[in-house]
């Protein structure tokens, strides 16, 4: 199974740029998400296909 928190922590800390989830992984992707504390910082871009792409901001999202 995917350490989605991992990835997460990658993305946070600048190690990636930005994290690709695909439609068959949203959900237990977004159950992951959701749990943190700071997931407002976190801002998907949907695209074609299911495909949602994420990376991280400083300011939390309202």
């Amino acid at each position: 199974m995917t350490d989605y928190n991992e990835q997460l922590e990658q993305l946070k800390q600048g190690e990636i740029s930005s994290l690709t989830i695909e439609k068959e992984d949203f959900l237990d992707f977004r159950k992951v998400l959701i749990a943190r504390e700071d997931f407002k910082h976190f801002r998907g871009a949907a695209y074609h296909h299911g495909v949602t792409i994420y990376t991280y901001t400083v300011e939390p999202s309202k």
